[in-house]
């Protein structure tokens, strides 16, 4: 160990660099800047840095590179948060396999900020675990912690500084090179029953999350930095503080004779809450005064624990207006309030008791009486949902699947008609977070290994949604990877609504076309080609010729919905040639096609005449046309 004086934001650089961390990306807001700034000037050779075009492009990168087994790190400002939270919300119900912490510096005051909005309470949000340094000594040890329990239980990890922890600096014990952790990624392994985020797996995974986080409210209330400190023996009050409010709630104490220190509770994590230690501190006090900057989330947490455990302490705070809900904490502030509250203590001044007030409502059934069960449902058979017969983006995906067969790929999809690509016989999406961000996964991925031949698929809606930004994001950051841009001419999946690219408006207003091709190369895209997919040969050599050029890549995949333009005349089978081997179900799963006993026939119902089966028959015997074995 030796000791620096550090700014707190390159404590807690350190400190990453310390427990490991491959990759780190962020956008640049304050109070956070200096924490990525400090590890590309420190950064031992193997860790990836990068400014992202933005935070959401940052939590997408770090995700995908975290799918690997890479340490991540995510660095922005509290309302950095806010364009951040649409892959977060969802990457909270996946999880992830190495060690990522969300570092978000809040900005009471504001000093710098349009909001003072309290990272904090985003936590009890997506129910992810956050940790509260109060002190610059403890940043620099408690985000390597961060880094231990988010490896640990798999998922993100907040780490939620302040700016007078950002920017306040301390002489830090820090550790030697010598004694930096190391982390080798494992590698992306194919799981699309983890990293496809489907509504069936959300609902098993929420289950988790519960348990997991009532499992860590036991563990933190271990936490050797959340403690309980007894005060002056028969003073029955106390004091509850958590990041920059416990040093100045500290520091005032410290001003008080010993017989007058009040109880302390210090709560480094206010999410999943350390409920066990709060019940031994409110059961030990009759009174307590929470210090804590911006929203009263550990007042809250109190009240609530009284509330369970029927405890009459009474909790002061904001929300009894004894403390300011707005602005910044000052060491006075805090001082003056802490003498007032240990005085009115002295002199006996009585208070009421809002916890215990009132009559104790009775608690009824949820049931009425006399009703009588709801009769049980009949089971009926599961059907999964599939792309539609003849739906053009089955023939993207499996232009190239078969243009990088027996190579090492990732897949990563996005939220749309095309996540349902996932389903077999195609499997083709290895991963699904949110709009756009199939676009940043790959390129996570391929920084923590460049010899994965990465792909990204979107639709023209979700491109001019969340995609141009990412894409131009890969761009800039010098990545390589090859972008699928499924244009069926409409936002499909929910209704065809008009887009930029349709040249219509919802007033009905006929408008220029915003043309997709003329943005990829406007960002810098030298390689953008547009195919037909229903061409087979010419789908799979330009998803070659992509695979193999350098940077970033488009193809664009042009064929409209089925739902609005027909492909033609349904297709037909020769039942004569047909030799059964169901090739044309088990490479592409259409629904039209399908066994009747050891016959193979054709939905002529469903059937758009795509034609895509009429090629993969070994023998010949799907084509276009009447006759046939056909419904």
């Amino acid at each position: 160990m030796q000791k620096e004086f550090l700014m707190g934001n390159a404590a807690i650089a350190l400190g990453a660099i310390a427990a490991g961390v491959n990759v780190v990306a962020g956008y640049p807001g304050t109070p956070s800047t200096e924490v990525l700034e400090t590890v590309a000037a420190h950064r031992p050779e193997q860790v990836y840095v990068e400014w992202s075009v933005n935070e959401k492009a940052a939590m997408e990168l770090a995700a995908g590179a975290s799918y690997t087994g890479a340490n991540t790190l995510v660095t922005m400002k509290q309302v950095g948060l806010n364009v951040a939270s649409d892959p977060l919300m969802s990457l909270a119900y996946l999880g992830i396999e190495g060690g990522m912490v969300v570092m978000v510096a809040d900005d009471p005051g504001p000093i710098s900020s349009q909001t003072e909005q309290d990272t904090r309470q985003f936590s009890i949000f997506s129910k992810l675990p956050c940790f509260d340094p109060s002190s610059v000594q403890e940043a620099y040890e408690m985000i390597q912690e961060a880094f231990a329990t988010s490896r640990k239980y798999k998922t993100p990890v907040f780490f939620r500084p302040t700016t007078r922890i950002c920017h306040a600096y301390s002489s830090v014990e820090v550790k030697d090179p010598s004694e930096y952790l190391t982390n080798e990624p494992s590698g992306f392994v194919k799981d699309s029953s983890r990293w496809v985020i489907f509504p069936r797996l959300s609902l098993a995974n929420h289950k988790k999350i519960e348990e997991r986080n009532e499992q860590l409210t036991a563990v933190f209330s271990e936490y050797r930095r959340n403690a309980f400190t007894e005060g002056a023996s028969g003073l029955r009050i106390g004091v509850a503080a958590g990041g920059i409010g416990y040093a100045y709630a500290m520091e005032a104490l410290a001003t008080l004779p010993e017989e007058k220190r009040p109880s302390v509770l210090k709560v480094a994590t206010p999410f999943p809450f350390p409920e066990e230690l709060a019940v031994k501190f409110l059961e030990s006090v009759d009174r307590v005064l929470v210090v804590e900057e911006l929203d009263p989330v550990i007042e809250r947490a109190l009240l609530l624990i009284t509330g369970k455990y029927h405890l009459k302490t009474e909790i002061l705070g904001k929300m009894t207006h004894t403390l300011p809900y707005a602005g910044e904490y000052t060491a006075d502030l805090v001082k003056t309030a802490m003498e007032g509250f240990v005085g009115a203590a002295a002199t006996g001044e009585a208070s009421g008791n809002a916890a215990s007030a009132g009559a104790s409502a009775s608690v009824g059934t949820s049931a009425s009486a006399g009703t009588s069960a709801a009769p049980e449902a009949l089971a009926l058979p599961v059907r999964p949902p599939v792309l539609c017969a003849g739906c053009p983006h089955r023939a993207s995906f499996y232009a190239v699947k078969q243009a990088m067969k027996g190579k090492k790929t990732i897949f990563c999809g996005d939220i749309g008609c095309y996540t349902l690509g996932n389903a077999e016989p195609l499997d083709m999406c290895d991963t699904c977070l949110c709009m756009g961000a199939g676009i940043s996964i790959a390129q996570g991925v391929w920084h923590v290994e460049p010899d994965t031949y990465c792909f990204a698929f979107v639709g023209d809606s979700t491109f001019f949604a969340s995609a141009i930004t990412e894409i131009v994001n890969a761009v800039y950051n010098q990545a390589s990877l090859t972008v699928v841009i499924l244009d069926n001419s409409t936002t499909a999946m929910t209704g065809h609504q008009p887009h930029p690219g349709t040249g219509k408006t919802m007033m009905g207003e006929v408008v220029a076309k915003v043309s997709i091709e003329g943005i990829l190369k406007g960002i810098g895209l030298e390689f953008v080609e547009t195919v037909d997919p229903l061409d087979q040969k010419a789908s799979v050599d330009v998803i070659k010729r992509a695979s193999e050029a350098p940077g970033v890549k488009a193809v664009i995949f042009k064929s409209p919905c089925v739902a609005i333009v027909k492909s033609g005349e349904p297709c037909n089978i020769d039942a004569e040639r047909c030799i059964g081997c169901k090739k044309c179900i088990r490479e592409i799963g259409c629904p039209a096609i399908y066994t009747e006993g050891k016959e193979v026939m054709i939905d002529r119902s469903l059937c758009t005449g795509c034609g895509l089966c009429t090629g993969l028959c070994p023998v010949q015997a799907i084509s276009h046309g009447k006759g046939g074995a056909a419904l």
